[in-house]
């Protein structure tokens, strides 16, 4: 039986949460309007959106460009299409995959990347990425190109931040599944979701990038982000394999520039994040054991640096945003 003690307490507790939440929402609030590259976030605990602000740029329904954030969303298309056995594992290679991706001057052991290797971003090629990227995408052919960049690590060993391995594990998931990459992402994530994708940046061959520039608007990153939380289930349905988000969140690899590990296509915190990420500080993030899905959208033209406003919201992710939990 309750005391009256115990009672007191219990209801006193009762009568202070929502003034400590409110609390908590307000502290937050005041850091992001501090974030002046920061367009929006959202925190969803369990069912529950427990915090959705949008202090500038176009709100929470209108598309924003999640830049690199889609080489997660990639990364989630292979896992599904091995699940449906247009892919044999991760171990398959280029060659067993796309054969006609190879090029006839590929560079000798591209053959035998693995869809493991382009997936954690040790395909061991030049990197198409950073300095390299404008160079890249005005070649006539992006594929092509990305495969005869020089080895410069043993595929399946050093992590390259590359956009051209994930653009090429892409045109290699359209081919095993005989859908484009628009397709699979409409009809495998975008419908279960209920999510809206609009067509996005094309190769010269017509691949849809995998790895950059598409757009989905802030609630969808979060629908997103809730999917990986609750370990590829979403509205009752599993729509990505559970083993495939258990395989995809551990580590293989450690960026050279954030230091944080990868896995297959997830940035890992160690905090127990796994988060997405693009250029200008877009974040999709998910936190199973706190039962925290995150959504950030930011100013997709100006950088965000690791030790810069990337790491300032990581920092809010640990932060702040923890203790809403």
């Amino acid at each position: 039986m309750t005391s009256r003690r115990s009672f007191l307490l219990i209801s006193a507790a009762s009568v202070a949460a929502p003034f400590i939440a409110r609390a908590r929402n307000d502290f937050l609030s005041d850091r992001i309007n501090n974030l002046p590259q920061l367009q929006s976030l959202q925190v969803q605990r369990g069912d529950e959106i427990v915090f959705a602000e949008a202090p500038r740029g176009p709100g929470l329904d209108r598309l924003a460009n999640i830049k690199s954030c889609s080489k997660s969303i990639v990364a989630l298309l292979l896992g599904i299409a091995i699940d449906k056995s247009e892919i044999s594992s991760v171990n398959s290679t280029i060659q067993e995959v796309a054969p006609r991706l190879l090029p006839a001057n590929a560079t000798p052991g591209s053959e035998s990347i693995t869809m493991e290797d382009f997936v954690t971003l040790r395909a061991g090629l030049e990197r198409t990425s950073g300095g390299n990227y404008g160079e890249w995408i005005s070649s006539p052919n992006w594929i092509a190109d990305a495969l005869t960049r020089p080895m410069v690590a043993e595929p399946g060993k050093s992590m390259l931040y590359s956009t051209g391995s994930t653009h090429v594990l892409g045109a290699a998931v359209s081919i095993a599944s005989d859908q484009s990459l628009l397709s699979q992402v409409r009809d495998r994530l975008g419908a279960p979701l209920g999510i809206d994708i609009p067509a996005w940046t094309r190769d010269p061959q017509g691949y849809y990038l995998g790895g950059n520039e598409m757009a989905i608007t802030p609630k969808s990153m979060l629908k997103i982000a809730v999917l990986l939380r609750d370990r590829g289930a979403f509205g009752g349905r599993q729509v990505v394999p559970e083993s495939w988000v258990a395989a995809s969140t551990k580590p293989y690899g450690r960026s050279a520039f954030s230091g944080l590990e990868y896995g297959y296509g997830w940035f890992l915190t160690p905090s127990g994040y796994a988060l997405a990420r693009g250029y200008g500080g877009q974040i999709i993030a998910a936190h199973t054991r706190r039962n925290l899905a995150v959504a950030i959208s930011s100013d997709p033209t100006r950088p965000a640096r690791s030790n810069g406003y990337f790491g300032e919201l990581v920092r809010l992710l640990d932060g702040p945003i923890l203790n809403l939990s």
